[in-house]
């Protein structure tokens, strides 16, 4: 079963995390599941950024991108040629290196 390993973060995962995830799997649930409380405003339904995640290794393994996430893409924060969205990158055949940003931006909880 292929892991994912999860970068040292400040406020998601402060030691790091490796977790297990059946191929097919959601990064965004994969963490989930493990207990990690990454951000996903839109409920995962790829209407949002605050998921961002940056593959970091592992990335050719990935499906590619859709149009709708490529475009949520470029209002993200922070992007690079290796980010994706966690709730729309499911793991493959291969472990995955997985850097959570230092900050997303969350329409929801920023117009209240």
């Amino acid at each position: 079963m292929p892991q994912i390993i999860f970068l040292p973060h400040e406020e998601h995962c402060p030691d790091g995390l490796v977790i297990e995830a059946e191929s097919g799997t959601s990064i965004c649930d994969a963490a989930l599941k493990q207990g990690m409380e990454i951000e996903h405003a839109c409920e995962k339904s790829c209407a949002c950024t605050t998921c961002h995640v940056h593959i970091r290794e592992g990335f050719d393994s990935l499906v590619e991108a859709t149009d709708l996430e490529e475009d949520y893409l470029d209002k993200a924060w922070g992007v690079d040629p290796d980010s994706r969205l966690s709730c729309q990158a499911c793991v493959a055949d291969e472990d995955l290196v997985i850097e959570i940003p230092k900050y997303t931006i969350n329409m929801v909880s920023e117009n209240h």
